[in-house]
Order: C-alpha cells, then structure tokens, then sequence
C-alpha cells in the first residue's frame, strides 16, 4: 500500500478541476507548484540545559490575489509535503471565499505535548527570527493551527516586533483578545461550518433540529462543532472521538461535559455517560451530520462504502481520499469540502486583520453577522455550478477558487 501524500492527493484535486476549466498548460503548470517555499533550522535551549534542533518549513503557494495567508503547525510528523499541498488547499480557500488573500502554511517538525511553555515561546520565537523578513502584514500573515495557540500567536507577534522595531499588531492572527484578536476567533472553524451545513440542511430537506451528528476529533474545531450543533440547532450529538478512543450515548451528549472530563483526563474515553467504540466505527454510524474534524486522510478507499452519514462536513483539511470523494459521490452523501467547510477560521482571520489595519474592535454579533453572509455565499456559488456540471462539490470548489486566481494571475500579466 502507497504512503498517503497529501501534495499529491492536492495536486490531483486540481488536474481534476484544470481539466474541466481547460486551463492552458503554462497556467496549470504555475498552480501546481508553490511559488516560494523557505526550510529552516531552529536550535532552542532545552529546559535540561541541552540544545535540541528542530526543522521548519514555510510554504507561500501563490499570492495573485493578494498577501498569502496561513496558519502554522507545530507536529511531530509534519512534511514539506504537508505543508505544500495546505498551502495550496489555503489558496483555493482564500479564492473560493472570495478573500483578496493567497494561501501559504507552515510548520515545525516538534512534539508540543512533550514540551515546557518555556521551551515553546523559545521554538515560537526562534521561528518568526527565520521567517521575520519574509512575512508582514501585505506579505504573508501566518496564525495558528495544529497544536499552536493564541498565546503561541501573541509571543511570535511580540519577537516580530523586536525585530522589526515596530509593533504591527496585523502581521499574525489568532491572537489573544488584548494584543488585537477578534472576537469569534475561537470557533469561527466551526461556527463557519454549521452555516454551511445548514444551508446543505435545506438543500437536503433535513430538520436539523431533530438530527443526529458524530464528530470524529474532540480538538479546538471538533468541540466547537459539537456545542454549536446543539446550541444553534438542536442537534443530537450521539458520538466523539479523539486520540485516546471514541464514546457513543444515541440519547444524546452533553458536548461541554464531554470537553471538561477530556480537559480533566486527557480524552474523552471513559466519559461515565456514554459508551465506548472503536474510532474507526463512529465514522461509520448512521447519524444525519459526520464532521471529520481529525486529521488527513480519515476517510479512504477501505472505509468509505461503510460511511453512511448524510452530509460529510470536513473541518479537518485532506480528511477524505481521492478515491473515497469517488465511491461518496456515488452513494449520494453529500460532502461539504474542506475548502468551504473549514474556511470559518480564514475568514475570521481575515476580518482580524481588517481590523488591525483599522484600529478596530468588531463585536461578535458583527463577525458572526459577515462570517454567516460568506459562507452563505461561497456555499451557494459551489452548489450552484456542481448542480450545472453535475459535478461533486469539492471539483466544484476547486473549479471556483481556480478560475478566481488564474484571473488574478491572467491580470497581472504573470501568464
């Protein structure tokens, strides 16, 4: 069996596309690849007095629209790869929300689990002293992602600032509230997911009100989409999962609950109200709403005939294989792709950032007011011309996000 890679997985999502828009070959070939990537190395003093180094990466895929923008992951089995093929999902997230941003990402090959605060502000600044002269606002605009925080955002500001000599509150998102966040950060991911399954709801004639809904990955995206279901439409939250194993009650969770004896344990195995299952089996329950809100690559070839959800909504990114997208399509499940599921976080971002270059405090009545007006609308666009080309949504997405930034690319006069 090949080992997953998701730049390839990404590089054929948009072979796919290319071909259906007949992209001209110079133009497919200049969005295939990353237009700059930068490798680091960052030695950081240990709490034991020892120095451990570890590898970073920096991926500006393309910036034809506008400065990239994209989170950073701290996680032992991080790639270039990985980091290559978000890059390129971030830029067709930008596009297909119709945010004047590219798509970049970026990664340190560490175990935060495994580490001091200390030794993380150290591995936080280490990283903005290599990338310093290459990001800013107007340039590339980093922010969290996998295992990294909003304090982790704040110190990686603050060592941008000392280095630059000028404080520039802009130039990271996913900042705490009182060195410019915005609020609605937190869950945009998944608040900016449920909109979007609300209007798949209608499309689909399902009351969400009495639905059912399995959330695989109890992280910051995974818990967020479990509340929100529950206080935003009733819905029935039957199942969680986690690293640590996956627990089922179909009368229903308490998803706060849930998250306060995983913030106790360490997981949400062994929550008393609910009964435990193997993870890979939450995948495959019957409920109405599946978020894959875990990692790449959950649902494949092997497993994706068992999946009997009725809307996929992928908060994780890359979270379905090529050949799963295939056989759902077939089955009639209808999934709401990474692209325009996940792409809350972004926009929320981008409204940080709008707002930083104000000197602005929005309300979260406000952020939650816009959020809800693009995702609505970039939800629409997508179904609209997956309807006309009787296409998935997620070719349909990649169609819509391609077209914006080959445009882009065509205007400039690059091709």
């Amino acid at each position: 069996m090949s080992e997953y890679n998701p730049m390839a997985v990404a590089q054929s999502q948009f072979n796919m596309a290319a071909e259906i828009l007949d992209l001209d070959e110079a133009m497919r070939e200049f969005l295939r690849w990353p237009m700059r990537e930068f490798s680091m190395r960052l030695p950081v003093r240990m709490d034991d007095g020892s120095v451990e180094v570890f590898q970073g990466f920096r991926v500006q895929f393309n910036d034809a629209r506008g400065p990239t923008k994209g989170g950073i992951r701290f996680h032992p089995t991080e790639t270039l790869d990985t980091i290559r093929a978000l890059g390129m999902w971030m830029t067709w997230k930008c596009a297909v929300m119709d945010l004047p941003l590219g798509g970049a990402k970026g990664g340190v090959i560490c175990n935060p689990k495994a580490m001091s605060a200390r030794e993380l502000e150290a591995l936080c600044r280490a990283y903005i002293r290599e990338v310093a002269s290459i990001i800013g606002p107007g340039r590339d605009v980093p922010a969290p992602d996998v295992y990294t925080t909003p304090q982790m955002m704040a110190w990686m500001m603050d060592e941008y600032a000392k280095i630059s000599g000028w404080s520039h509150l802009g130039v990271i998102t996913g900042k705490p509230l009182s060195v410019g966040g915005s609020q609605g950060r937190g869950d945009a991911t998944a608040r900016g997911g449920w909109y979007t399954v609300r209007e798949a709801a209608r499309e689909l004639s399902i009351d969400l009100s009495e639905a059912t809904v399995a959330v695989q990955g109890y992280g910051n995206a995974g818990s967020y989409a479990a509340t929100l279901g529950r206080q935003l439409f009733g819905c029935k939250v039957v199942a969680v999962s986690d690293t640590g194993g996956a627990i089922i009650n179909e009368d229903g969770l308490d998803p706060q609950a849930v998250l306060r004896h995983k913030t106790e344990t360490g997981s949400v195995a062994g929550f008393p109200e609910a009964e435990a299952i193997a993870n890979g089996e939450l995948l495959e329950l019957d409920v109405d709403v599946l978020w894959p809100a875990a990692l790449e690559n959950a649902i494949d070839k092997d497993n994706a005939e068992r999946i009997r959800a009725k809307i996929v909504a992928e908060a994780a990114n890359g979270p379905t294989s090529l050949e799963a997208d295939e056989i759902l399509y077939r089955n009639g499940i209808h999934v709401i792709p990474d692209l325009l599921c996940n792409a809350g976080g972004v926009t929320v971002s981008y409204f940080e950032m709008v707002q930083n270059a104000c000197l602005e405090q929005w309300s979260a009545e406000c952020v939650y007011e816009r959020l809800d007006a693009k995702m609505t609308r970039a939800y629409h666009s997508v179904l609209q011309l997956a309807k006309r080309e009787d296409i998935d949504m997620r070719t349909a997405a990649c169609m819509v996000a391609i077209q914006r930034v080959a445009q882009a690319v065509r205007v400039r006069g690059w091709i």
